[in-house]
């Protein structure tokens, strides 16, 4: 069963699929205000057009939304993400003090939330976001399969 249309895992789908278009890994992310469930931003991966290893989706979007609130704080906002955060993502998902983290297929080989470092797991962990994984999690499971399957 796939999102809402205008759903924010459906805009996160969307920015995901632009990526892909754009030869990126197809991962999409969205930062929504979680009182008026306004997009604050919307981000597809970036890394290879603008030659930055960090231009992960989550980061475009967190950095795009602290932007737009003038705070480095995004206490009140939610994150829809197409894939499960990587360690670096996850923990820019906990400085920023994300309220929840919505996302999509898991990530064993590079996760950080639920795989590999399980970063909210840790003691160091400053702020823990609530996390729900498997929203939509075949569509995007499929999307990275075929990416990775067209340039084999």
């Amino acid at each position: 069963m796939g999102d809402a249309p205008n759903s924010p895992m459906a805009r996160a789908f969307v920015e995901a699929e632009a990526a892909g278009a754009r030869g990126e890994v197809p991962i999409g992310a969205v930062v929504v205000e979680a009182a008026t469930g306004r997009v604050l931003a919307a981000a597809g991966n970036r890394t290879k057009e603008d030659h930055d290893p960090t231009a992960h989706a989550e980061l475009l979007a967190i950095r795009a939304a602290a932007a737009a609130l003038g705070s480095e704080r995004l206490t009140d906002c939610d994150l829809y993400v197409t894939l499960e955060p990587c360690p670096m993502c996850a923990q820019a998902i906990s400085f920023a003090r994300i309220r929840r983290l919505y996302y999509g297929a898991p990530d064993p080989k590079g996760g950080g939330v639920e795989h590999g470092p399980r970063l909210y797991a840790q003691p160091t962990c400053h702020h823990v976001p609530d996390v729900y994984g498997g929203i939509d999690e075949t569509r995007a499971g499929e999307l990275l399969r075929e990416f990775f399957r067209e340039r084999r």
